[in-house]
């Protein structure tokens, strides 16, 4: 199976007398958790322009499927993470792209779970980036695919520092995602917006 080696930065939210300062966890990204081959056909001699973009819009599509097909197996087995490229704070507030996908994610591995938003704005926030990460267990969990094939995820994360219901959609075509995540106990809704990678981290390798 190949896979691509990345970085993600996981700091665990920063509480009373632990140093906001954590080391940064060396991550696998299952690139081939679905194992689907693309074959392309060798490019005819002669193409017109619209037989060339014919044919780039046929391998499009299959990127697209192949993409699908691997986020939505990775939501089934309970191995993925979203990578996020924009969060938005407040059902119509406060939002921003300018992220940096590494140290913006939804994590999930089984039953451990680990929501991570990094603003890096002036204000260090709750664990240093200017944001909050939130590491608990996943329960409750709840998958469906609805009959345009979007598959709907909703589980709960709870831990020392975090009681929230998730719920991610992925949509279909692709690997574009979005995650709603709502505190139980109040506070503005965030919501994720990104692509779904299968990904299973080294403690949960076998």
């Amino acid at each position: 199976m190949k896979k691509a080696f990345v970085s993600l930065v996981l700091l665990w939210l920063t509480v009373a007398g632990v140093n906001a300062e954590q080391p940064s966890t060396q991550v696998y990204i299952e690139s081939d958790d679905v194992q689907l081959e693309r074959i392309s056909p060798a490019e005819p001699s002669s193409e017109s322009e619209v037989d060339i973009k014919e044919r780039e819009k046929r391998l499009r599509a299959l990127d697209d499927k192949t993409a699908y097909m691997k986020a939505s197996n990775s939501l089934k087995r309970g191995y993925f993470v979203l990578v996020a490229d924009n969060v938005q704070v407040g059902n119509m507030g406060y939002r921003r792209y300018d992220i940096n996908s590494n140290s913006n994610f939804v994590l999930v591995q089984q039953q451990d779970g680990i929501i991570q938003v990094a603003f890096n704005t002036g204000n260090p926030g709750a664990n240093g980036l200017g944001g909050f990460t939130a590491k608990g267990k996943v329960t409750n969990q709840h998958l469906t695919t609805d009959n345009h094939g979007d598959v709907h995820l909703t589980y709960a994360l709870n831990g020392s520092n975090v009681s929230a219901q998730v719920s991610i959609t992925l949509y279909h075509g692709g690997k574009r995602a979005v995650a709603y995540v709502s505190p139980s106990m109040g506070g503005p809704r965030i919501t994720i917006y990104g692509d779904i990678l299968p990904y299973r981290d080294s403690a949960h390798r076998k």
